[in-house]
Formats: C-alpha cells, sequence, structure tokens
C-alpha cells in the first residue's frame, strides 16, 4: 500500500445533523483541509504561487460512506496521489476512525484538480509545479514523471 499523507480530526458537534451523524459535506471539507495542509508543510512554495496567479481549480469530488461517524469520533482522513497529468492532479481519500487502537474504514473519496494561472477573465491551464510533483511523489503507486514530461491534459 502507497504511503499517505495523514491529518487528525476530532469532530465535533458542529459538524454532525439533526440525528448525530457526521453531515456529508463535512467530509468534503476534510478533504480541501487535507490537502491544505499538505501544501503547508510539504510544497510551501505552490503556497507562495497561490499568493500570485497560480490557481488550484477543483474539477470533482465524491466520496463513498460505508459506517457513520458522530462526535468526538477521532478520525484520519489520509491522502493519496492517484493520478497525475501535466495539468492535473488526482487525490485519493480515506476516512479512517480510530478507536480502542482499532482502526475502521468508514468512508473514501476522490478529489480532482486543475492548475490555472492568469487573471480571472483569463485563465488557462498551466503545468503542475515541479515542486508539487516532487512533493506528491512518495503518495503515490507510480513513479511520478519529471515536470517536463507526460501527456498533455
Amino acid at each position: 500500500m502507497t504511503a499517505y499523507y495523514e491529518i487528525r480530526h476530532t469532530v465535533g458537534f458542529e459538524e454532525t445533523n439533526l440525528v448525530g451523524n457526521v453531515y456529508y459535506v463535512n467530509y468534503l471539507r476534510w478533504q480541501g483541509r487535507c490537502r491544505e495542509m499538505f501544501l503547508k508543510e510539504k510544497a510551501p512554495a505552490v503556497l507562495a504561487d497561490l499568493r500570485n496567479d497560480l490557481k488550484l481549480f477543483t474539477l470533482k469530488v465524491e466520496c463513498e460512506f460505508f459506517a457513520e461517524i458522530t462526535a468526538f469520533d477521532e478520525l484520519s482522513v489520509r491522502m493519496r496521489l492517484e493520478e497525475l497529468t501535466q495539468t492535473q492532479v488526482q487525490f485519493s481519500f480515506d476516512y479512517v476512525k480510530i478507536a480502542d487502537g482499532a482502526e475502521n474504514l468508514v468512508a473514501t473519496g476522490r478529489q480532482r484538480i486543475a492548475c490555472m494561472r492568469g487573471d480571472n477573465n483569463n485563465t488557462v491551464p498551466t503545468r503542475v509545479p515541479a515542486e508539487l510533483r516532487d512533493s506528491l511523489a512518495p503518495y503515490s503507486d507510480a513513479p511520478v514523471a519529471p515536470a517536463n514530461a507526460g501527456d498533455a491534459r
């Protein structure tokens, strides 16, 4: 199994619905949070580039649920690189409930992003930054091609 980037989270009451289980949109928020923390810890130059004209557009998100989680459950959100093209990245996510030393997979998800540059009236696809490619390499089953290789997508 590929190594993963992980964030830990304790579910709060504000993340649950009237029934007491976690509202589905929070799983998508946790994907975004995991991606953000990855950039902060593993690819800080990409964060600096985001302050300039790099944009990361989320093209698709999905989540499949296997078990309920509730307030104060301890959760591990684990991110892996699933696909990397010249301009796009697809991540996979495992949501693992941790209780009494046991791990239980409660959901899986995916997120696809496109790298873009330019002002808001003229945004165009751009290559995945080299630092991001390099920082993602340990989290993939497949070798990550250098920044100047790959398909045109």
